[in-house]
């Protein structure tokens, strides 16, 4: 009779028996846990690295951060000159200052000259909150209708740190948003050193941003612009999420990333009213980097809890901001985090595998879901335009609407035109960039299908394997760039959301070994040692790459800066000079919603309207001032203005007279469009018009025009009419 073995011993004897197949099918997490404390009791303590090597690597991190930060200075050194040299904006007076603000920008900027001259800072913030000094007949709170956080944080460290004894208030405000540009190029510098392990690749990111600064952003056109504020703050969050979502990354490092991301992520939801749009394509990439990438799952579920938290502080500090609360981002959010409930209440059996498989149409299912309820029962005030434009850019609907069509008429609503795909190859970028995603997305396919046929995959990645699309932090970039371009390959603007990634991404893949490792493998290279290859590669071309740029862009860089331009505009100041001095103070004027925004900022006088389209009132407004180019009497113009209280009308020749655009595409001409003054299409019916356009037969002063409407004021420009109290009818 054998005697009974002790369990220890047969503990013993099967120990490494046991550990192979739970390291081969570990079934749940406390299995995991138990695997991780056998390898950690089995695995030796490392020994420390000799001091050569930490003096390398130290001095890789030191170079490399020194790079980042003085390439984000530089940056913000040469978008301070070009200022200067394209505006020669420190030779000029303030009102001519001012008048290079143009649109909403100018209305920004309004704001914050608003908060230096308000008693105290709760004075002006009650002042903004409920404003009745810009808009007539309507109050409005214009620190959450205009996202004004950057103009109030702006005013308070003026005022704070004493610089108004140092710098004027445009320099100081100028001044931070450059710096933000500059802390821009640093994150996307830091993002692409994070993927490709080399601060060569921030180097090239950067060289490929700048040149190709007409697409990557609009901060020469247009500072004040929510998005120059806000995008900086995006950028350092996907910073951090990329180096937060890496494998290899220790306890400190990802605690540092979280923190990071999530203030970031509140800072650019505060910036800009349309911020939960791109953090809501944000987390469809990382639902679907979830569902590839089973082992990311806790630190992507993670990153969902900063969006609710974000959300939710957002919508108490924005003034119970509802908008917030009808995002998509947080129907997605909770969808997921629902879905997520479930999945971990049913992890055996075939009721599990159905759940995968189900998991999208789940996803979609309660996203819309949540969505409708949370409209339902949270009252909200929804840019009900934004979805009737959508419909008419794809073709879904056909309208007369004068500011659908407006809208459909802007140039950064259009889809891209060509030479911006030429702009993008004559700097390499484009080339650079499609074959780098391509490289990607086969790889992150090929990871895909070894998982969904249950191969297994090796725990730690080697630069030897070439599979470069298991990275979870390449997955996500993949992912979120093919989502960011195919927008941009619909509406141009959000080009300048997509090109400094594409910037990223292709500076990134040529300078890593393991992307062209996994080019090797697929091409089953044998001739030259593969790993050897990899590395000249991902040195010597960004070299050549960097020379070429250097060589060929360099000196136009350099001439923009020796460049004297001036910005020469003498009618408006003239026009802005004349309201000052001889305006009444309480008077109103309308024009323009472009015109008015420059009026607001320059003389400080109530207007009719404001070239701002998130709000319904603010759109009709600007429809109804518009008419002012249309085919309609002088009685009916007369009842628009005065119906908001105007006193002076501000006629523009450049667009009375306008030439030259987008066929169809004037301001009269969707006019006549929307009146019914012109056939729009076959079937249309006419409405003939008695009456010839009011801009034009208001300058022939003749009745009935000069009963109405008095002129006091005109340049080559503009044509300022004073709106009569008292009407003679005589003829």
């Amino acid at each position: 009779m054998v005697p009974p073995v002790p369990a220890e011993t047969m503990a013993e004897e099967e120990g490494p028996a046991i550990e192979l197949r739970q390291r081969k099918k570990p079934k749940s997490s406390e299995n995991k846990e138990s695997v991780k404390e056998e390898k950690i009791d089995d695995t030796p303590v490392p020994e420390r690295a000799p001091k050569h090597v930490l003096f390398q690597r130290f001095a890789k991190i030191f170079i490399g951060c020194l790079a980042a930060v003085t390439s984000g200075m530089m940056y913000a050194l040469y978008l301070s000159a070009y200022h200067e040299r394209k505006f020669w904006f420190s030779n000029r007076q303030e009102l001519e200052r001012e008048i290079t603000f143009q649109g909403d920008s100018a209305i920004y900027y309004s704001y914050y000259k608003d908060m230096l001259k308000a008693p105290s800072f709760e004075r002006g913030v009650y002042e903004l909150t409920h404003n009745n000094k810009t808009v007539s007949l309507k109050t409005i709170n214009a620190m959450q209708q205009m996202s004004l956080y950057p103009e109030l944080i702006a005013s308070v460290l003026y005022q704070a740190t004493g610089s108004n004894e140092i710098i004027e208030p445009v320099y100081f405000y100028i001044g931070i948003v450059f710096g933000l540009q500059g802390i821009y190029v640093t994150a996307l510098f830091v993002t692409s050193w994070l993927m490709s392990g080399t601060w060569l690749a921030g180097m090239l990111t950067v060289a490929w941003f700048i040149i190709n600064r007409v697409d990557t952003t609009r901060i020469e056109y247009s500072i004040p612009l929510r998005e120059n504020w806000a995008l900086p703050y995006f950028a350092c969050q996907v910073a951090a999420l990329t180096g937060y979502l890496k494998s290899n990354l220790n306890t400190y490092g990802e605690r540092f990333c979280y923190l990071l991301m999530s203030a970031s992520t509140y800072m650019f939801m505060m910036m800009w009213e349309y911020s939960h749009y791109l953090l809501f394509l944000q987390a469809i990439s990382l639902f679907l980097l979830d569902s590839f990438s089973l082992e990311q799952s806790d630190k992507v579920h993670e990153v969902y809890k900063i969006y609710i938290f974000s959300l939710f502080l957002g919508y108490l500090l924005q003034f119970e901001n509802s908008a917030l609360l009808v995002s998509p981002l947080l129907s997605l959010v909770v969808a997921l985090m629902l879905i997520k409930c479930l999945q971990l209440n049913v992890k055996k059996g075939i009721v599990a595998k159905i759940m995968k498989a189900i998991n999208f149409y789940l996803a979609c299912t309660l996203t819309v879901t949540l969505n409708i309820i949370m409209k339902t029962f949270v009252p909200h005030k929804e840019n009900g335009h934004m979805l009737k434009f959508l419909e008419v850019k794809f073709g879904l609907n056909i309208t007369k609407n004068f500011t659908m069509n407006w809208l459909l008429c802007q140039e950064s609503l259009q889809a891209p035109s060509q030479e911006f795909f030429l702009r993008l190859t004559q700097s390499s970028l484009l080339p650079f960039y499609i074959l780098v995603l391509i490289i990607c997305f086969l790889s992150m396919m090929q990871v895909i299908f070894r998982r969904i046929n249950r191969e297994s995959l090796k725990e730690t990645v080697t630069l030897e394997d070439g599979r470069i699309g298991e990275r979870p932090e390449i997955t996500y970039h993949v992912i979120h760039t093919i989502l960011l371009g195919s927008l941009a390959m619909i509406i141009e603007g959000l080009k300048y959301l997509w090109t400094p990634y594409v910037c990223m991404l292709a500076a990134f893949g040529v300078c890593s070994p393991e992307l062209w490792m996994t080019l090797f493998k697929w091409l089953r290279l044998r001739t030259v040692h593969p790993i050897l290859l990899a590395l000249i590669l991902s040195m010597a071309v960004p070299t050549i790459i960097g020379l070429s740029l250097w060589k060929e862009f360099f000196p136009r860089l350099m001439t923009e800066l020796t460049e004297l331009q001036e910005f020469y505009d003498p009618d408006t100041v003239e026009l802005m000079t004349w309201i000052k001095r001889q305006a009444p103070v309480a008077a109103v004027f309308a024009g323009s919603p472009q015109l008015m925004g420059a009026i607001k900022l320059c003389t400080g006088w109530m207007v009719t309207s404001l070239p701002f389209y998130n709000d319904d009132d603010l759109l009709k407004r600007n429809e109804n001032i518009y008419q002012i180019y249309s085919k309609r009497s002088a009685e009916d113009i007369y009842k628009i203005l005065t119906s908001y209280k105007a006193n002076y009308l501000i006629i523009e020749d450049a667009i009375c007279n306008e030439v030259g655009t987008m066929r169809g595409c004037r301001v009269k001409d969707l006019l006549d469009i929307a009146n019914g003054h012109v056939v729009c299409e076959e079937g249309d019916k006419l409405t003939y018009s008695k009456y010839g356009r009011f801009c034009h037969e208001v300058k022939i002063n003749y009745s009935p025009y000069v009963n109405y409407f008095t002129r006091v004021y005109w340049n080559r420009s503009y044509f300022v009419y004073k709106i009569n109290t008292v009407i003679s009818f005589q003829s």
